[in-house]
Protein backbone atom coordinates (compact mmCIF):
# COMPACT_ATOMS: atom_id res chain seq x y z
CA UNK A 1 0.00 0.00 0.00
CA UNK A 2 1.34 3.44 -0.64
CA UNK A 3 0.57 6.89 1.20
CA UNK A 4 -0.33 10.30 -0.19
CA UNK A 5 -0.14 13.00 2.38
CA UNK A 6 -2.99 15.64 0.99
CA UNK A 7 -4.37 18.94 2.30
CA UNK A 8 -7.87 19.74 2.58
CA UNK A 9 -9.22 22.69 4.15
CA UNK A 10 -6.15 23.77 5.52
CA UNK A 11 -5.29 20.60 7.06
CA UNK A 12 -2.88 17.49 6.41
CA UNK A 13 -3.88 14.35 5.91
CA UNK A 14 -2.00 10.70 5.54
CA UNK A 15 -4.54 8.47 3.28
CA UNK A 16 -3.68 5.14 1.90
CA UNK A 17 -4.29 3.75 -1.94
CA UNK A 18 -3.00 0.83 -4.05
CA UNK A 19 0.51 1.11 -4.96
CA UNK A 20 0.57 3.01 -8.69
CA UNK A 21 -3.10 4.98 -7.52
CA UNK A 22 -1.15 7.70 -5.96
CA UNK A 23 -1.38 10.13 -8.38
CA UNK A 24 -5.26 9.56 -9.37
CA UNK A 25 -5.99 10.16 -5.02
CA UNK A 26 -4.51 13.36 -5.55
CA UNK A 27 -6.50 13.99 -8.71
CA UNK A 28 -9.59 13.03 -6.74
CA UNK A 29 -9.09 15.14 -3.77
CA UNK A 30 -7.50 18.18 -5.87
CA UNK A 31 -11.35 18.14 -7.28
CA UNK A 32 -12.79 17.31 -3.97
CA UNK A 33 -10.94 20.49 -2.62
CA UNK A 34 -11.88 22.84 -5.62
CA UNK A 35 -15.66 21.58 -4.66
CA UNK A 36 -15.48 22.48 -1.02
CA UNK A 37 -13.36 25.48 -1.96
CA UNK A 38 -16.37 26.73 -4.01
CA UNK A 39 -19.11 26.36 -1.93
CA UNK A 40 -17.47 27.99 0.84
CA UNK A 41 -16.73 30.96 -0.62
CA UNK A 42 -20.61 30.91 -2.18
CA UNK A 43 -22.20 29.71 0.78
CA UNK A 44 -19.72 31.55 2.96
CA UNK A 45 -18.37 29.02 6.74
CA UNK A 46 -21.48 27.14 7.36
CA UNK A 47 -19.02 24.54 9.26
CA UNK A 48 -16.86 21.94 8.02
CA UNK A 49 -19.02 19.44 8.60
CA UNK A 50 -21.70 21.44 7.02
CA UNK A 51 -19.80 21.98 3.56
CA UNK A 52 -18.59 18.41 3.65
CA UNK A 53 -21.93 17.20 3.60
CA UNK A 54 -23.22 19.88 1.09
CA UNK A 55 -19.59 18.83 -0.78
CA UNK A 56 -20.19 14.85 -0.65
CA UNK A 57 -24.29 15.47 -1.91
CA UNK A 58 -22.91 17.78 -4.84
CA UNK A 59 -20.00 15.39 -6.08
CA UNK A 60 -23.01 12.46 -5.35
CA UNK A 61 -25.65 14.34 -7.70
CA UNK A 62 -22.77 14.74 -10.70
CA UNK A 63 -21.89 11.25 -10.04
CA UNK A 64 -25.51 10.30 -10.26
CA UNK A 65 -26.40 12.66 -13.55
CA UNK A 66 -23.08 11.11 -15.04
CA UNK A 67 -24.82 7.30 -14.44
CA UNK A 68 -27.90 8.26 -15.42
CA UNK A 69 -26.69 9.81 -19.24
CA UNK A 70 -24.01 6.76 -19.33
CA UNK A 71 -26.93 4.67 -18.69
CA UNK A 72 -29.03 6.47 -21.70
CA UNK A 73 -25.74 6.24 -23.66
CA UNK A 74 -25.76 2.60 -23.37
CA UNK A 75 -29.88 2.08 -24.68
CA UNK A 76 -28.97 4.43 -27.44
CA UNK A 77 -26.06 1.80 -28.33
CA UNK A 78 -27.77 -1.05 -27.77
CA UNK A 79 -30.75 0.52 -29.71
CA UNK A 80 -27.80 1.58 -32.64
CA UNK A 81 -26.67 -1.96 -32.86
CA UNK A 82 -30.35 -3.29 -32.80
CA UNK A 83 -30.93 -1.24 -35.79
CA UNK A 84 -27.63 -2.20 -37.28
CA UNK A 85 -28.15 -6.01 -36.84
CA UNK A 86 -31.83 -5.31 -38.49
CA UNK A 87 -30.08 -3.31 -41.65
CA UNK A 88 -27.51 -6.46 -41.75
CA UNK A 89 -30.06 -8.72 -41.99
CA UNK A 90 -31.90 -6.60 -44.42
CA UNK A 91 -29.15 -5.92 -46.69
CA UNK A 92 -28.10 -10.20 -46.78
CA UNK A 93 -31.68 -10.96 -47.32
CA UNK A 94 -31.31 -8.62 -50.26
CA UNK A 95 -28.31 -10.03 -51.27
CA UNK A 96 -29.37 -13.53 -50.95
CA UNK A 97 -32.62 -12.51 -52.96
CA UNK A 98 -30.70 -10.81 -55.66
CA UNK A 99 -28.37 -14.14 -55.97
CA UNK A 100 -31.22 -16.27 -56.35
CA UNK A 101 -32.83 -13.56 -58.60
CA UNK A 102 -29.44 -13.86 -60.95
CA UNK A 103 -29.17 -17.61 -60.66
CA UNK A 104 -32.71 -18.13 -62.52
CA UNK A 105 -31.83 -15.54 -65.06
CA UNK A 106 -28.43 -17.18 -66.05
CA UNK A 107 -30.69 -20.61 -66.27
CA UNK A 108 -33.06 -18.62 -68.31
CA UNK A 109 -30.18 -17.21 -69.98
CA UNK A 110 -28.90 -20.86 -70.86
CA UNK A 111 -31.75 -22.21 -71.93
CA UNK A 112 -32.47 -19.61 -74.53
CA UNK A 113 -28.94 -20.71 -75.79
CA UNK A 114 -29.93 -24.26 -76.11
CA UNK A 115 -33.11 -23.53 -77.84
CA UNK A 116 -31.01 -20.56 -80.12
CA UNK A 117 -28.35 -23.54 -80.80
CA UNK A 118 -31.42 -26.61 -81.38
CA UNK A 119 -33.18 -23.44 -83.34
CA UNK A 120 -30.15 -23.24 -85.59
CA UNK A 121 -29.59 -26.86 -86.60
CA UNK A 122 -33.08 -27.03 -87.16
CA UNK A 123 -33.04 -24.25 -89.58
CA UNK A 124 -29.85 -25.43 -90.81
CA UNK A 125 -31.14 -28.77 -91.45
CA UNK A 126 -34.36 -26.97 -93.35
CA UNK A 127 -32.42 -24.92 -95.26
CA UNK A 128 -30.62 -28.33 -96.69
CA UNK A 129 -33.92 -30.23 -97.05
CA UNK A 130 -35.40 -26.89 -98.95
CA UNK A 131 -31.81 -26.88 -101.14
CA UNK A 132 -31.66 -30.28 -101.97
CA UNK A 133 -35.40 -30.86 -103.08
CA UNK A 134 -34.95 -27.78 -105.46
CA UNK A 135 -31.87 -29.27 -106.75
CA UNK A 136 -33.91 -32.51 -107.26
CA UNK A 137 -36.73 -30.00 -108.93
CA UNK A 138 -34.22 -28.99 -110.81
CA UNK A 139 -32.52 -31.51 -111.93
CA UNK A 140 -36.00 -33.27 -112.93
CA UNK A 141 -36.82 -30.14 -114.85
CA UNK A 142 -33.98 -30.50 -116.92
CA UNK A 143 -34.35 -34.05 -117.99
CA UNK A 144 -37.64 -33.26 -118.33
CA UNK A 145 -36.52 -30.77 -120.99
CA UNK A 146 -33.64 -33.12 -122.44
CA UNK A 147 -36.70 -35.67 -123.37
Amino acid sequence: MANVTIKFNGKEFLLSCEDGQEEHLEELLIQINQKFNKLKNDLGNLGENKLLLITAVKVMDEYYETSKKVEQKKNELKNLSDKFRELKSLIYDYRDKKEHEIQILNNDHNKIKNEIKINQKNYEKLINEAADEISNFVEKANLEKLS
